[in-house]
Parts: structure tokens; C-alpha cells; sequence
């Protein structure tokens, strides 16, 4: 079976010396934020993650959800689990004290949440998804629904979900088919078929709280007519007492290749009531064309794009975190395997053989899965934190600069994450070599489980289209620029340290690789958009490669910093110095040969015939 070990120390080392987020007193949530504090809450967080979640992990993959007579049932010991995870308060960490979290900043909330997910990835989504839904209701839905909702989802009493999938739709939402239709009371009556809903329905709680995409009847077609509606699946009386049933029933659940204990469900709406959330549109007005134009149906589709914002920076971490557990078994296992001795001569001279974290590529697997695991928890963990003090310190060109990094590199994040979160625990299966491919280690598991993070919220083909097609060139590409000036301003204030130059030079080579084919795309998309889908998934993964590099140069900055004071944990900072110049030698490279194949050209790629494969 394999083991987790919360990486406590480089939590903390993102919390209190990359971040030094002790520091943001005047902003809301982080006041009473002290390194004591921090400490309390990763040691409780790792003892839950580590000691009762993730000895469940192979009992959820093993048994996986079940379907029986209409009711969904989870895995053994799932409903204790997740009931003790709420009870310690762990799903609400980040979550305002109105609402019965603890009000910690958002960025303590990620550390904790990735150790629920490195733990038991499984049974996180159904805390992680209800948290979206909450958040959602929070900002968008009128106060009595809040009331009503909220203090219930935040208890872990009830639990939340997003439903945007169709059978015969998934990206294209102007294609849906639910409809709502609304009734003399104001409610609405939802109906329709909603597909990979996941925790759609489960055995853990007495309700669960529906976010429903539909087309309201009478408001037009494609877009301008979907709006967001909360349906409950047990029906909510005013007193906050359960009614009857709403009609949402449950026609299948998936059977998936990993997340097995993850309930994936097929759910109909059979006429069940639903609530708007947001207002309905203004009337259709008559645009300089004399063409009817209906204005935005306003919050309701904003608390869904806010909600699937929040599930992609989700599941860029569900890819950090399965590489980190990954990682850790294959580090341990390739510590006490036995086999051959190093090329340079037998290291373990007392041993029959020497364990085969001695060979220069079994080393090479192993540092190239903990580049990408510190780099990428960092990078997410300083998103996350800028978000939140962007809105409260600074003007309001730095509130901009925030709003725009965080759109811009959400679907950077969501892909280049998840790509390579599943190439890592594909490194770790190979470490074990036939061993990995045998289920009682658990690492094969670990690939399946990783697998979706590619697919879901999003395909990754579709974030790279959406980063060069629209987020990118918001403004006439504020966002973009906004990237390069950050980076360019750290490069530039590390001129004159040499020990720097190891960490600032490739990184300014790989910036420079990223500029000329944001130039590129610039000069030829807008004539050919060909040429924007053919350069997309290749230059998403070079911003992601760069602004990971950006995240270690500033790692190798504080650790140059605390060696020179002559401080504890020498170890760790020179470890972290030894990442650095491996992703600074091996990884940040590849932004050339990417460079060659954005530019490369589109015609390769739409020369053929469709008929042609």
C-alpha cells in the first residue's frame, strides 16, 4: 500500500518566507495570521489527510461507488471520513466566520486542500465541490437563499455540485437543451439530462445542492437565454427543514478508469423547481445596426464562470497534488531497490548492490518530479494570495495587474499542471519498473486518478484556445504584458548577484522565447486563426514553463537569503538551491524547442484532407 506524508515543511516554507504572508496584517482574514498558526494548522491538517483519509484511498479505487435501487452508495469508511473532516473544520478553513469557517486567508485553505487531495483525491471532490457551489451562492444568490443554503453546505451537512454537461453538448453550452420554465411563484421548473456530474448523488448526506445550467423558455436561443439555477435535490422548506423529493433523480453513475470512489452521475430533472440566481435580462434593445440585441443575463452566468474559474485553479492542484504522493513512493521505493552498481563505481560497497536512486536517469525522474511539484505549488499558492491581497492593498492599477495575472494564467495553470502532473506519476510508475504496473503499490492507481485532471473543467486543448484567443489579448494583451514586465522587473533587480546569474539567465532565455512568439501569434492569428489553434497548446505550455521558472528563481532567492544568515534547515535550502538548477538546466530549455514548433505554422496541420484520417 502506499504512504503520504504532507510536505509540511515546503507549506510552510510558500506560507512564511516565499509569501511571508505574517506580513499582510491590514489585509481581511490574515490579521491573526502567525507562523504558530500556520504550524497548528498544517500539523492538524497533515494528521487528518495522512492518518484517516489516505489509508481509504485504495478502499475507494477497490470498491468504487455503487449504484444500487436508484440510490448511489460510496466506498467503506467514506461517510466517517468525510464527517470528520467537517467536524475538524477543515472544509471551511478559508471560509467566512458569517458563514461558519474559520475566516483564515484563502491561501491556507490551498495548502490544506492539497493534502486532502495528495491523501484521497476521491472523496476531496466531494468537499471541494460543494466549497465552489457555496462560494458561488455567497456571491450571486439573494440573501434568504444564502440563509437557507450556506451554513448547511459549510457544516458539510449538505453538499454542492455544478451541472453544465450534456449528452450531446459539453463546451458549446448555446447547444443545451434544459430548460427552465418559470412558475406563478417565481421558481422555475427544470428539465433536462445532465451528464459527468460529479457527487451528482451520494449516500453521505440528507440533500445535495444543485448549480444547473438552463435555457429559460421565452428568453430567446444560444447563450443570451442560459442562466444559473440552485435545485436542490430534497426540496427546502423556509424553516431550513428537508421537504419531499424535487425530482431529480439519478439514472446511472460512470464507470470510470480512476476517481472510482468520486460518484459520477447522470441526473434528470423531471420538472424539479429551481431558483434563479442572478436577475433576469433587461429587454432586448435595438443596437446602431437596428438588430434586437438582448442585453447579459447578468450575475447568474458571472457565479458560473466564477465557479468554473475556481474548479480549473482546483484542478491544476489535483495534478500537483497526485504527482507530490507519487513522488514521495517513488523517492522512498527507489531508496531501498537494489540493483546494479553506479556507473562510477558501487556507492554501497557493504550491499550486494547499490539502491537505485545512485542511476543519473532514475535521479533525473525524481528531480524532474520535484521541480515541477515545488514549482507549481508555488506558483498556485502566490496566485491565490494575490488574488486576495490585490483587492485590498494597492491602487487600482495594482488591483488590475492582479486581476488581469490571475485570468490570464488560470487556464495556463488548469493544462500545463495537469499535463504534466500526469507525466510525473507516470515518472514515479517507472521508477518501480513491473513492480508500478501492479496494483498492491498503488502507483498505477495514481495515473488513472490523474488522468481526468486533462479532461474535465475544460479539456486542455480548449484552456490553450482560450488563453491565445481570448485572455491573452484582453486590452490589446494588458494581461500578457503585465506577465513579462513582472518577470522582466525580478530578472532585472537580480542584475548584479552573481549567484543569481545560475537562476536569472535561462529564465530570461525562456521569457525571451515566450515574448517573440506572443509577437508571432500577434502578426500572423489575426489574418489566419488557424495559426492561433496550431501555436496554442505549445505556447500554454511555454508561459507555464516560464512562470513556474519565475516561482524558482524566487525560491533560490530566499534560500541564497537564509544560507547567507547562517539559519537552521541548511538542508533545505540547499535542496531547494539543487531544484532550482535542475529546472533552471533541464526544464526551462525546453521553451526553444516549443518556440520552433508554435511557429512552426499551421499548414502542416490543415493541409490534409478531413476525409484523409
Amino acid at each position: 500500500m502506499p504512504s503520504y506524508t504532507a510536505p509540511v515543511r515546503d507549506l510552510s516554507f510558500v506560507l512564511n518566507e516565499l509569501l511571508a504572508i505574517t506580513d499582510c496584517t491590514g489585509i481581511p482574514g490574515y490579521g491573526d495570521v502567525s507562523a504558530d498558526l500556520i504550524d497548528a494548522v498544517l500539523d492538524g491538517g497533515a494528521k487528518m489527510a495522512e492518518e484517516v483519509w489516505a489509508p481509504l484511498n485504495q478502499v475507494g479505487d477497490e470498491e468504487g461507488c455503487r449504484f444500487e435501487n436508484g440510490v448511489v452508495r460510496v466506498p467503506s469508511g467514506f461517510k466517517d471520513a468525510f464527517d470528520a473532516w467537517n467536524e475538524g473544520g477543515w472544509n471551511a478553513i478559508s471560509t467566512s466566520a458569517d458563514w461558519g469557517g474559520q475566516g483564515l486567508p484563502g491561501v491556507i485553505g490551498m495548502a490544506v486542500g492539497e493534502m486532502a487531495m495528495s491523501s484521497n483525491l476521491s472523496l476531496s471532490m466531494y468537499v471541494g465541490l460543494t466549497g465552489g457551489a457555496a462560494s458561488v451562492l455567497m456571491t450571486v444568490a439573494p440573501d434568504h437563499l444564502k440563509q437557507l443554503y450556506v451554513p448547511k453546505m459549510m457544516s458539510g451537512e449538505w453538499t454542492g455540485t455544478m451541472n453544465l454537461t450534456e449528452p450531446h453538448c459539453g463546451t458549446d453550452l448555446k447547444l443545451m437543451r434544459t430548460k427552465a420554465v418559470e412558475q406563478d411563484d417565481g421558481t422555475y421548473a427544470i428539465t433536462g439530462t445532465k451528464i459527468f456530474i460529479t457527487g451528482g448523488d451520494h449516500d453521505m448526506t440528507d440533500n445535495i445542492v444543485h448549480l444547473v445550467l438552463a435555457k429559460v423558455e421565452g428568453e430567446g436561443e444560444g447563450l443570451s437565454a442560459v442562466s444559473l439555477f440552485l435545485v436542490p435535490k430534497v426540496s427546502v422548506n423556509d424553516d431550513g427543514s428537508l421537504g419531499q423529493g424535487n425530482n431529480v433523480v439519478c439514472g446511472s453513475i460512470e464507470h470510470k478508469m480512476g476517481i472510482k470512489g468520486s460518484a459520477t452521475a447522470v441526473l434528470h430533472y423531471e420538472g424539479a423547481i429551481g431558483h434563479r440566481l442572478g436577475p433576469k435580462p433587461e429587454p432586448s434593445v435595438e443596437g446602431d445596426d437596428g438588430k434586437k440585441k438582448r442585453r447579459s443575463s447578468g450575475a447568474g452566468m458571472a457565479g458560473m464562470f466564477q465557479m468554473m474559474n475556481g474548479a480549473r485553479i482546483g484542478v491544476a492542484y489535483q495534478g500537483v497534488a497526485l504527482s507530490e504522493v507519487a513522488y514521495q513512493n517513488a523517492a522512498e521505493y527507489t531508496r531501498e531497490r537494489l540493483a546494479g552498481r553506479s556507473l562510477s563505481g558501487a556507492k554501497y560497497p557493504d550491499q550486494p548492490a547499490d539502491p537505485i536512486v545512485v542511476h543519473p536517469d532514475v535521479r533525473r525522474m525524481l528531480l524532474h518530479m520535484r521541480a515541477f511539484n515545488e514549482g507549481a505549488r508555488a506558483l498556485l499558492m502566490w496566485l491565490t494570495h494575490e488574488a486576495t491581497v490585490g483587492r485590498f492593498d494597492g491602487n487600482d492599477e495594482r488591483k488590475q495587474q492582479v486581476s488581469d495575472l490571475f485570468n490570464l494564467l488560470t487556464p495556463v495553470v488548469k493544462a500545463h499542471f495537469t499535463d504534466v502532473g500526469f507525466e510525473c506519476t507516470n515518472m514515479a510508475m517507472q521508477c518501480f519498473g513491473g513492480h508500478g504496473y501492479v496494483h498492491e503499490h498503488g502507483m498505477e492507481q495514481f495515473v488513472r486518478d490523474a488522468r481526468i485532471s486533462q479532461l474535465y473543467e475544460g479539456a486542455n486543448g480548449v484552456q490553450a484556445l482560450d488563453l491565445v484567443g481570448r485572455r491573452m489579448g484582453v486590452d490589446n494583451g494588458r494581461p500578457t504584458r503585465a506577465l513579462f514586465a513582472l518577470i522582466s522587473e525580478f530578472i532585472a533587480s537580480q542584475k548584479d548577484d552573481e549567484d543569481m546569474a545560475a537562476y536569472t539567465k535561462p529564465l530570461e532565455a525562456g521569457l525571451n522565447d515566450l515574448m517573440a512568439v506572443a509577437m508571432w501569434l500577434a502578426q500572423n492569428a489575426i489574418q489566419n486563426h488557424d495559426e492561433a489553434g496550431a501555436a496554442s497548446v505549445d505556447f500554454l505550455r511555454m508561459m507555464g514553463t516560464v512562470a513556474v521558472g519565475y516561482m524558482w528563481a524566487r525560491m533560490a532567492r530566499v534560500s541564497l537569503d537564509q544560507l547567507a544568515q547562517g539559519g537552521d534547515d541548511e538542508a533545505f535550502y540547499k535542496m531547494k538551491l539543487n531544484t532550482a538548477r535542475y529546472y533552471m538546466g533541464r526544464v526551462m530549455p525546453d521553451t526553444a524547442s516549443l518556440k520552433a514548433r508554435a511557429t512552426a505554422g499551421a499548414d502542416v496541420l490543415m493541409m490534409p484532407d478531413d476525409e484523409a484520417f
